[in-house]
């Protein structure tokens, strides 16, 4: 299965069902068959199976419109499909605001904000499940709470509404650009500029499912404003303030700069950054790296409060990776 396949993470919560072609099915484009044999999922779902390579006949991938022959051994991996809510699960949260109608929590990395294929569990839902008995369902039973998302990777504070009527409220002030957003991010290279808008369009990438790009498919309309807090050798601290919220947004804005975070997997040059890399030492297979996933903080939110009104603005410290991997560009500068 390729890396990029939007099934790569869920390959061990999968169902295999091993089958021979039939002669009243001989013939029939593989999608529209398999879609037959279970109704449970849709064809387009199924068309992405058979892309990522999770359906093989006669041991070869094949392209959705395939039209099998009698007798074709057909392999298909199905990956479960997400209950219809999250099972409460006792992780630990920071929490560093909470009333009877808002939560404000500091996210760790490498936490996914809500249940989907390949995360049913350990996600911050399902945290939230158990601390909370009471949580708005206005995103469903799976996103409940939810009226924003972080990445995966990235850490800092997340907003989580407790009522119904005061998510209402919340989502109209993201949709309506009230609130304001602060992110924390160490990029590769200078920036040449010490602040600027980046006003470029994001859409789905055309050919990998994972990725964001720059006039992507049904592009939006996608500003990032920036400021250069230093420049620790070859590298930059940035504070952003997006103005909208388009999927990866800040990780494509700046790598379309050509100054992609520090170990940013999917957008920069690697997945992680080591002290050897700064130092220009030989690598050790033991060695630690300083950082393993992007480094993005959301730092900052600030909102208008729902019922009592006033500005409210939440804090998150940057994490310990993220100080780790400042304390030594400051310390060693530019890497060999």
């Amino acid at each position: 299965m390729s890396p990029d396949s939007p099934f790569s993470d869920a390959e061990h919560e999968v169902k295999r069902y091993e089958f021979e072609v039939a002669g009243r099915n001989a013939g029939r484009r593989l999608d529209s068959y398999l879609a037959a044999r279970f109704p449970e999922y849709s064809r387009t779902f199924i068309q992405e199976m058979i892309r990522a390579g999770l359906v093989t006949v006669n041991g070869r991938t094949v392209r959705p419109a395939y039209a099998p022959s009698i007798g074709d051994q057909v392999d298909a991996r199905i990956p479960e499909r997400p209950r219809d809510e999250a099972p409460p699960q006792d992780i630990p949260l920071d929490i560093i605001y909470e009333d009877r109608w808002i939560v404000a929590v500091n996210k760790p990395p490498n936490m996914v904000v809500h249940p989907s294929r390949g995360h049913q569990t350990g996600t911050l839902v399902n945290a939230l499940a158990h601390h909370f008995e009471h949580l708005s369902e206005v995103s469903g039973p799976l996103r409940a709470g939810i009226v924003h998302r972080l990445d995966r990777d990235t850490s800092g504070v997340i907003l989580v509404v407790k009522d119904d009527r005061v998510h209402e409220e919340i989502a109209r002030q993201f949709e309506q650009r009230n609130v304001q957003k602060e992110y924390l991010a160490v990029c590769e290279g200078r920036l040449e500029l010490d602040s600027d808008l980046i006003d470029l369009p994001i859409g789905r990438h055309r050919r990998n499912r994972l990725k964001m790009a720059i006039g992507g498919l049904k592009a939006r309309t996608a500003q990032t404003v920036y400021e250069v807090a230093e420049r620790p050798g070859n590298f930059s601290v940035v504070r952003c303030f997006p103005r909208t919220g388009r999927t990866h947004q800040i990780r494509v804005h700046l790598h379309a700069l050509r100054h992609p975070i520090v170990a940013d997997a999917l957008y920069g040059r690697r997945g992680r950054l080591y002290e050897s890399d700064l130092t220009g030492r030989e690598h050790q297979p033991d060695e630690a790296p300083l950082i393993s996933r992007q480094a993005l903080h959301a730092r900052r939110l600030t909102i208008e409060h729902p019922v009592r009104g006033g500005r409210l603005t939440f804090e998150a410290p940057a994490p310990e990776d993220i100080r780790r991997l400042l304390d030594a560009l400051r310390e060693h500068g530019a890497y060999s």
